[in-house]
């Protein structure tokens, strides 16, 4: 099969929003249609730096997705692109439909003289690892999550 990867367009909604519910429940969280079309509102906008590409079908199916966004890299005064989501509709794994959205977001990053194009993974997601492994370099460092601070009651 082959596939093409373009920028998210307003006609790709619904299919969309389908894939990124698949992403959601792919990672165990539950239906919400407020994220998701909060999520497209982002990405179809372009807002917060967001940029969506999808791989298409020669019959126009959207075959997968990733959501990249860019970010400031002060350390070495540079900016990168953070993958947020990357998913392939369960039909289309294993045709390379993810190695096609990994290398745009590469092409994406060279264009912009971005210097990475960075993310994270579940360490147990075997299969996307595999991936990962052959295109991009498992770095040293641990992720963290930190609660915002709760206001103080007067």
């Amino acid at each position: 099969m082959r596939v093409d990867v373009r920028e998210v367009g307003d006609a790709d909604a619904e299919q969309w929003g389908n894939l990124y519910a698949g992403y959601r429940s792919f990672y165990q969280l539950p239906a919400d249609f407020a994220a998701v079309s909060t999520t497209w509102r982002w990405i179809s906008q372009g807002q917060y730096g967001f940029i969506g590409l999808v791989a298409v079908t020669s019959d126009g199916v959207l075959a997968g997705l990733a959501n990249l966004r860019r970010f400031a890299r002060p350390s070495v005064a540079a900016t990168g692109l953070y993958l947020d989501d990357l998913y392939t509709a369960p039909a289309s794994r294993g045709l390379g439909v993810a190695s096609a959205l990994l290398r745009a977001a590469a092409q994406r990053a060279r264009d912009e003289e971005a210097s990475v194009v960075r993310w994270i993974t579940a360490a147990d997601n075997q299969v996307a690892r595999r991936l990962y492994d052959q295109l991009a370099v498992q770095t040293h460092w641990v992720t963290y999550d930190m609660r915002p601070a709760e206001l103080e009651r007067g």
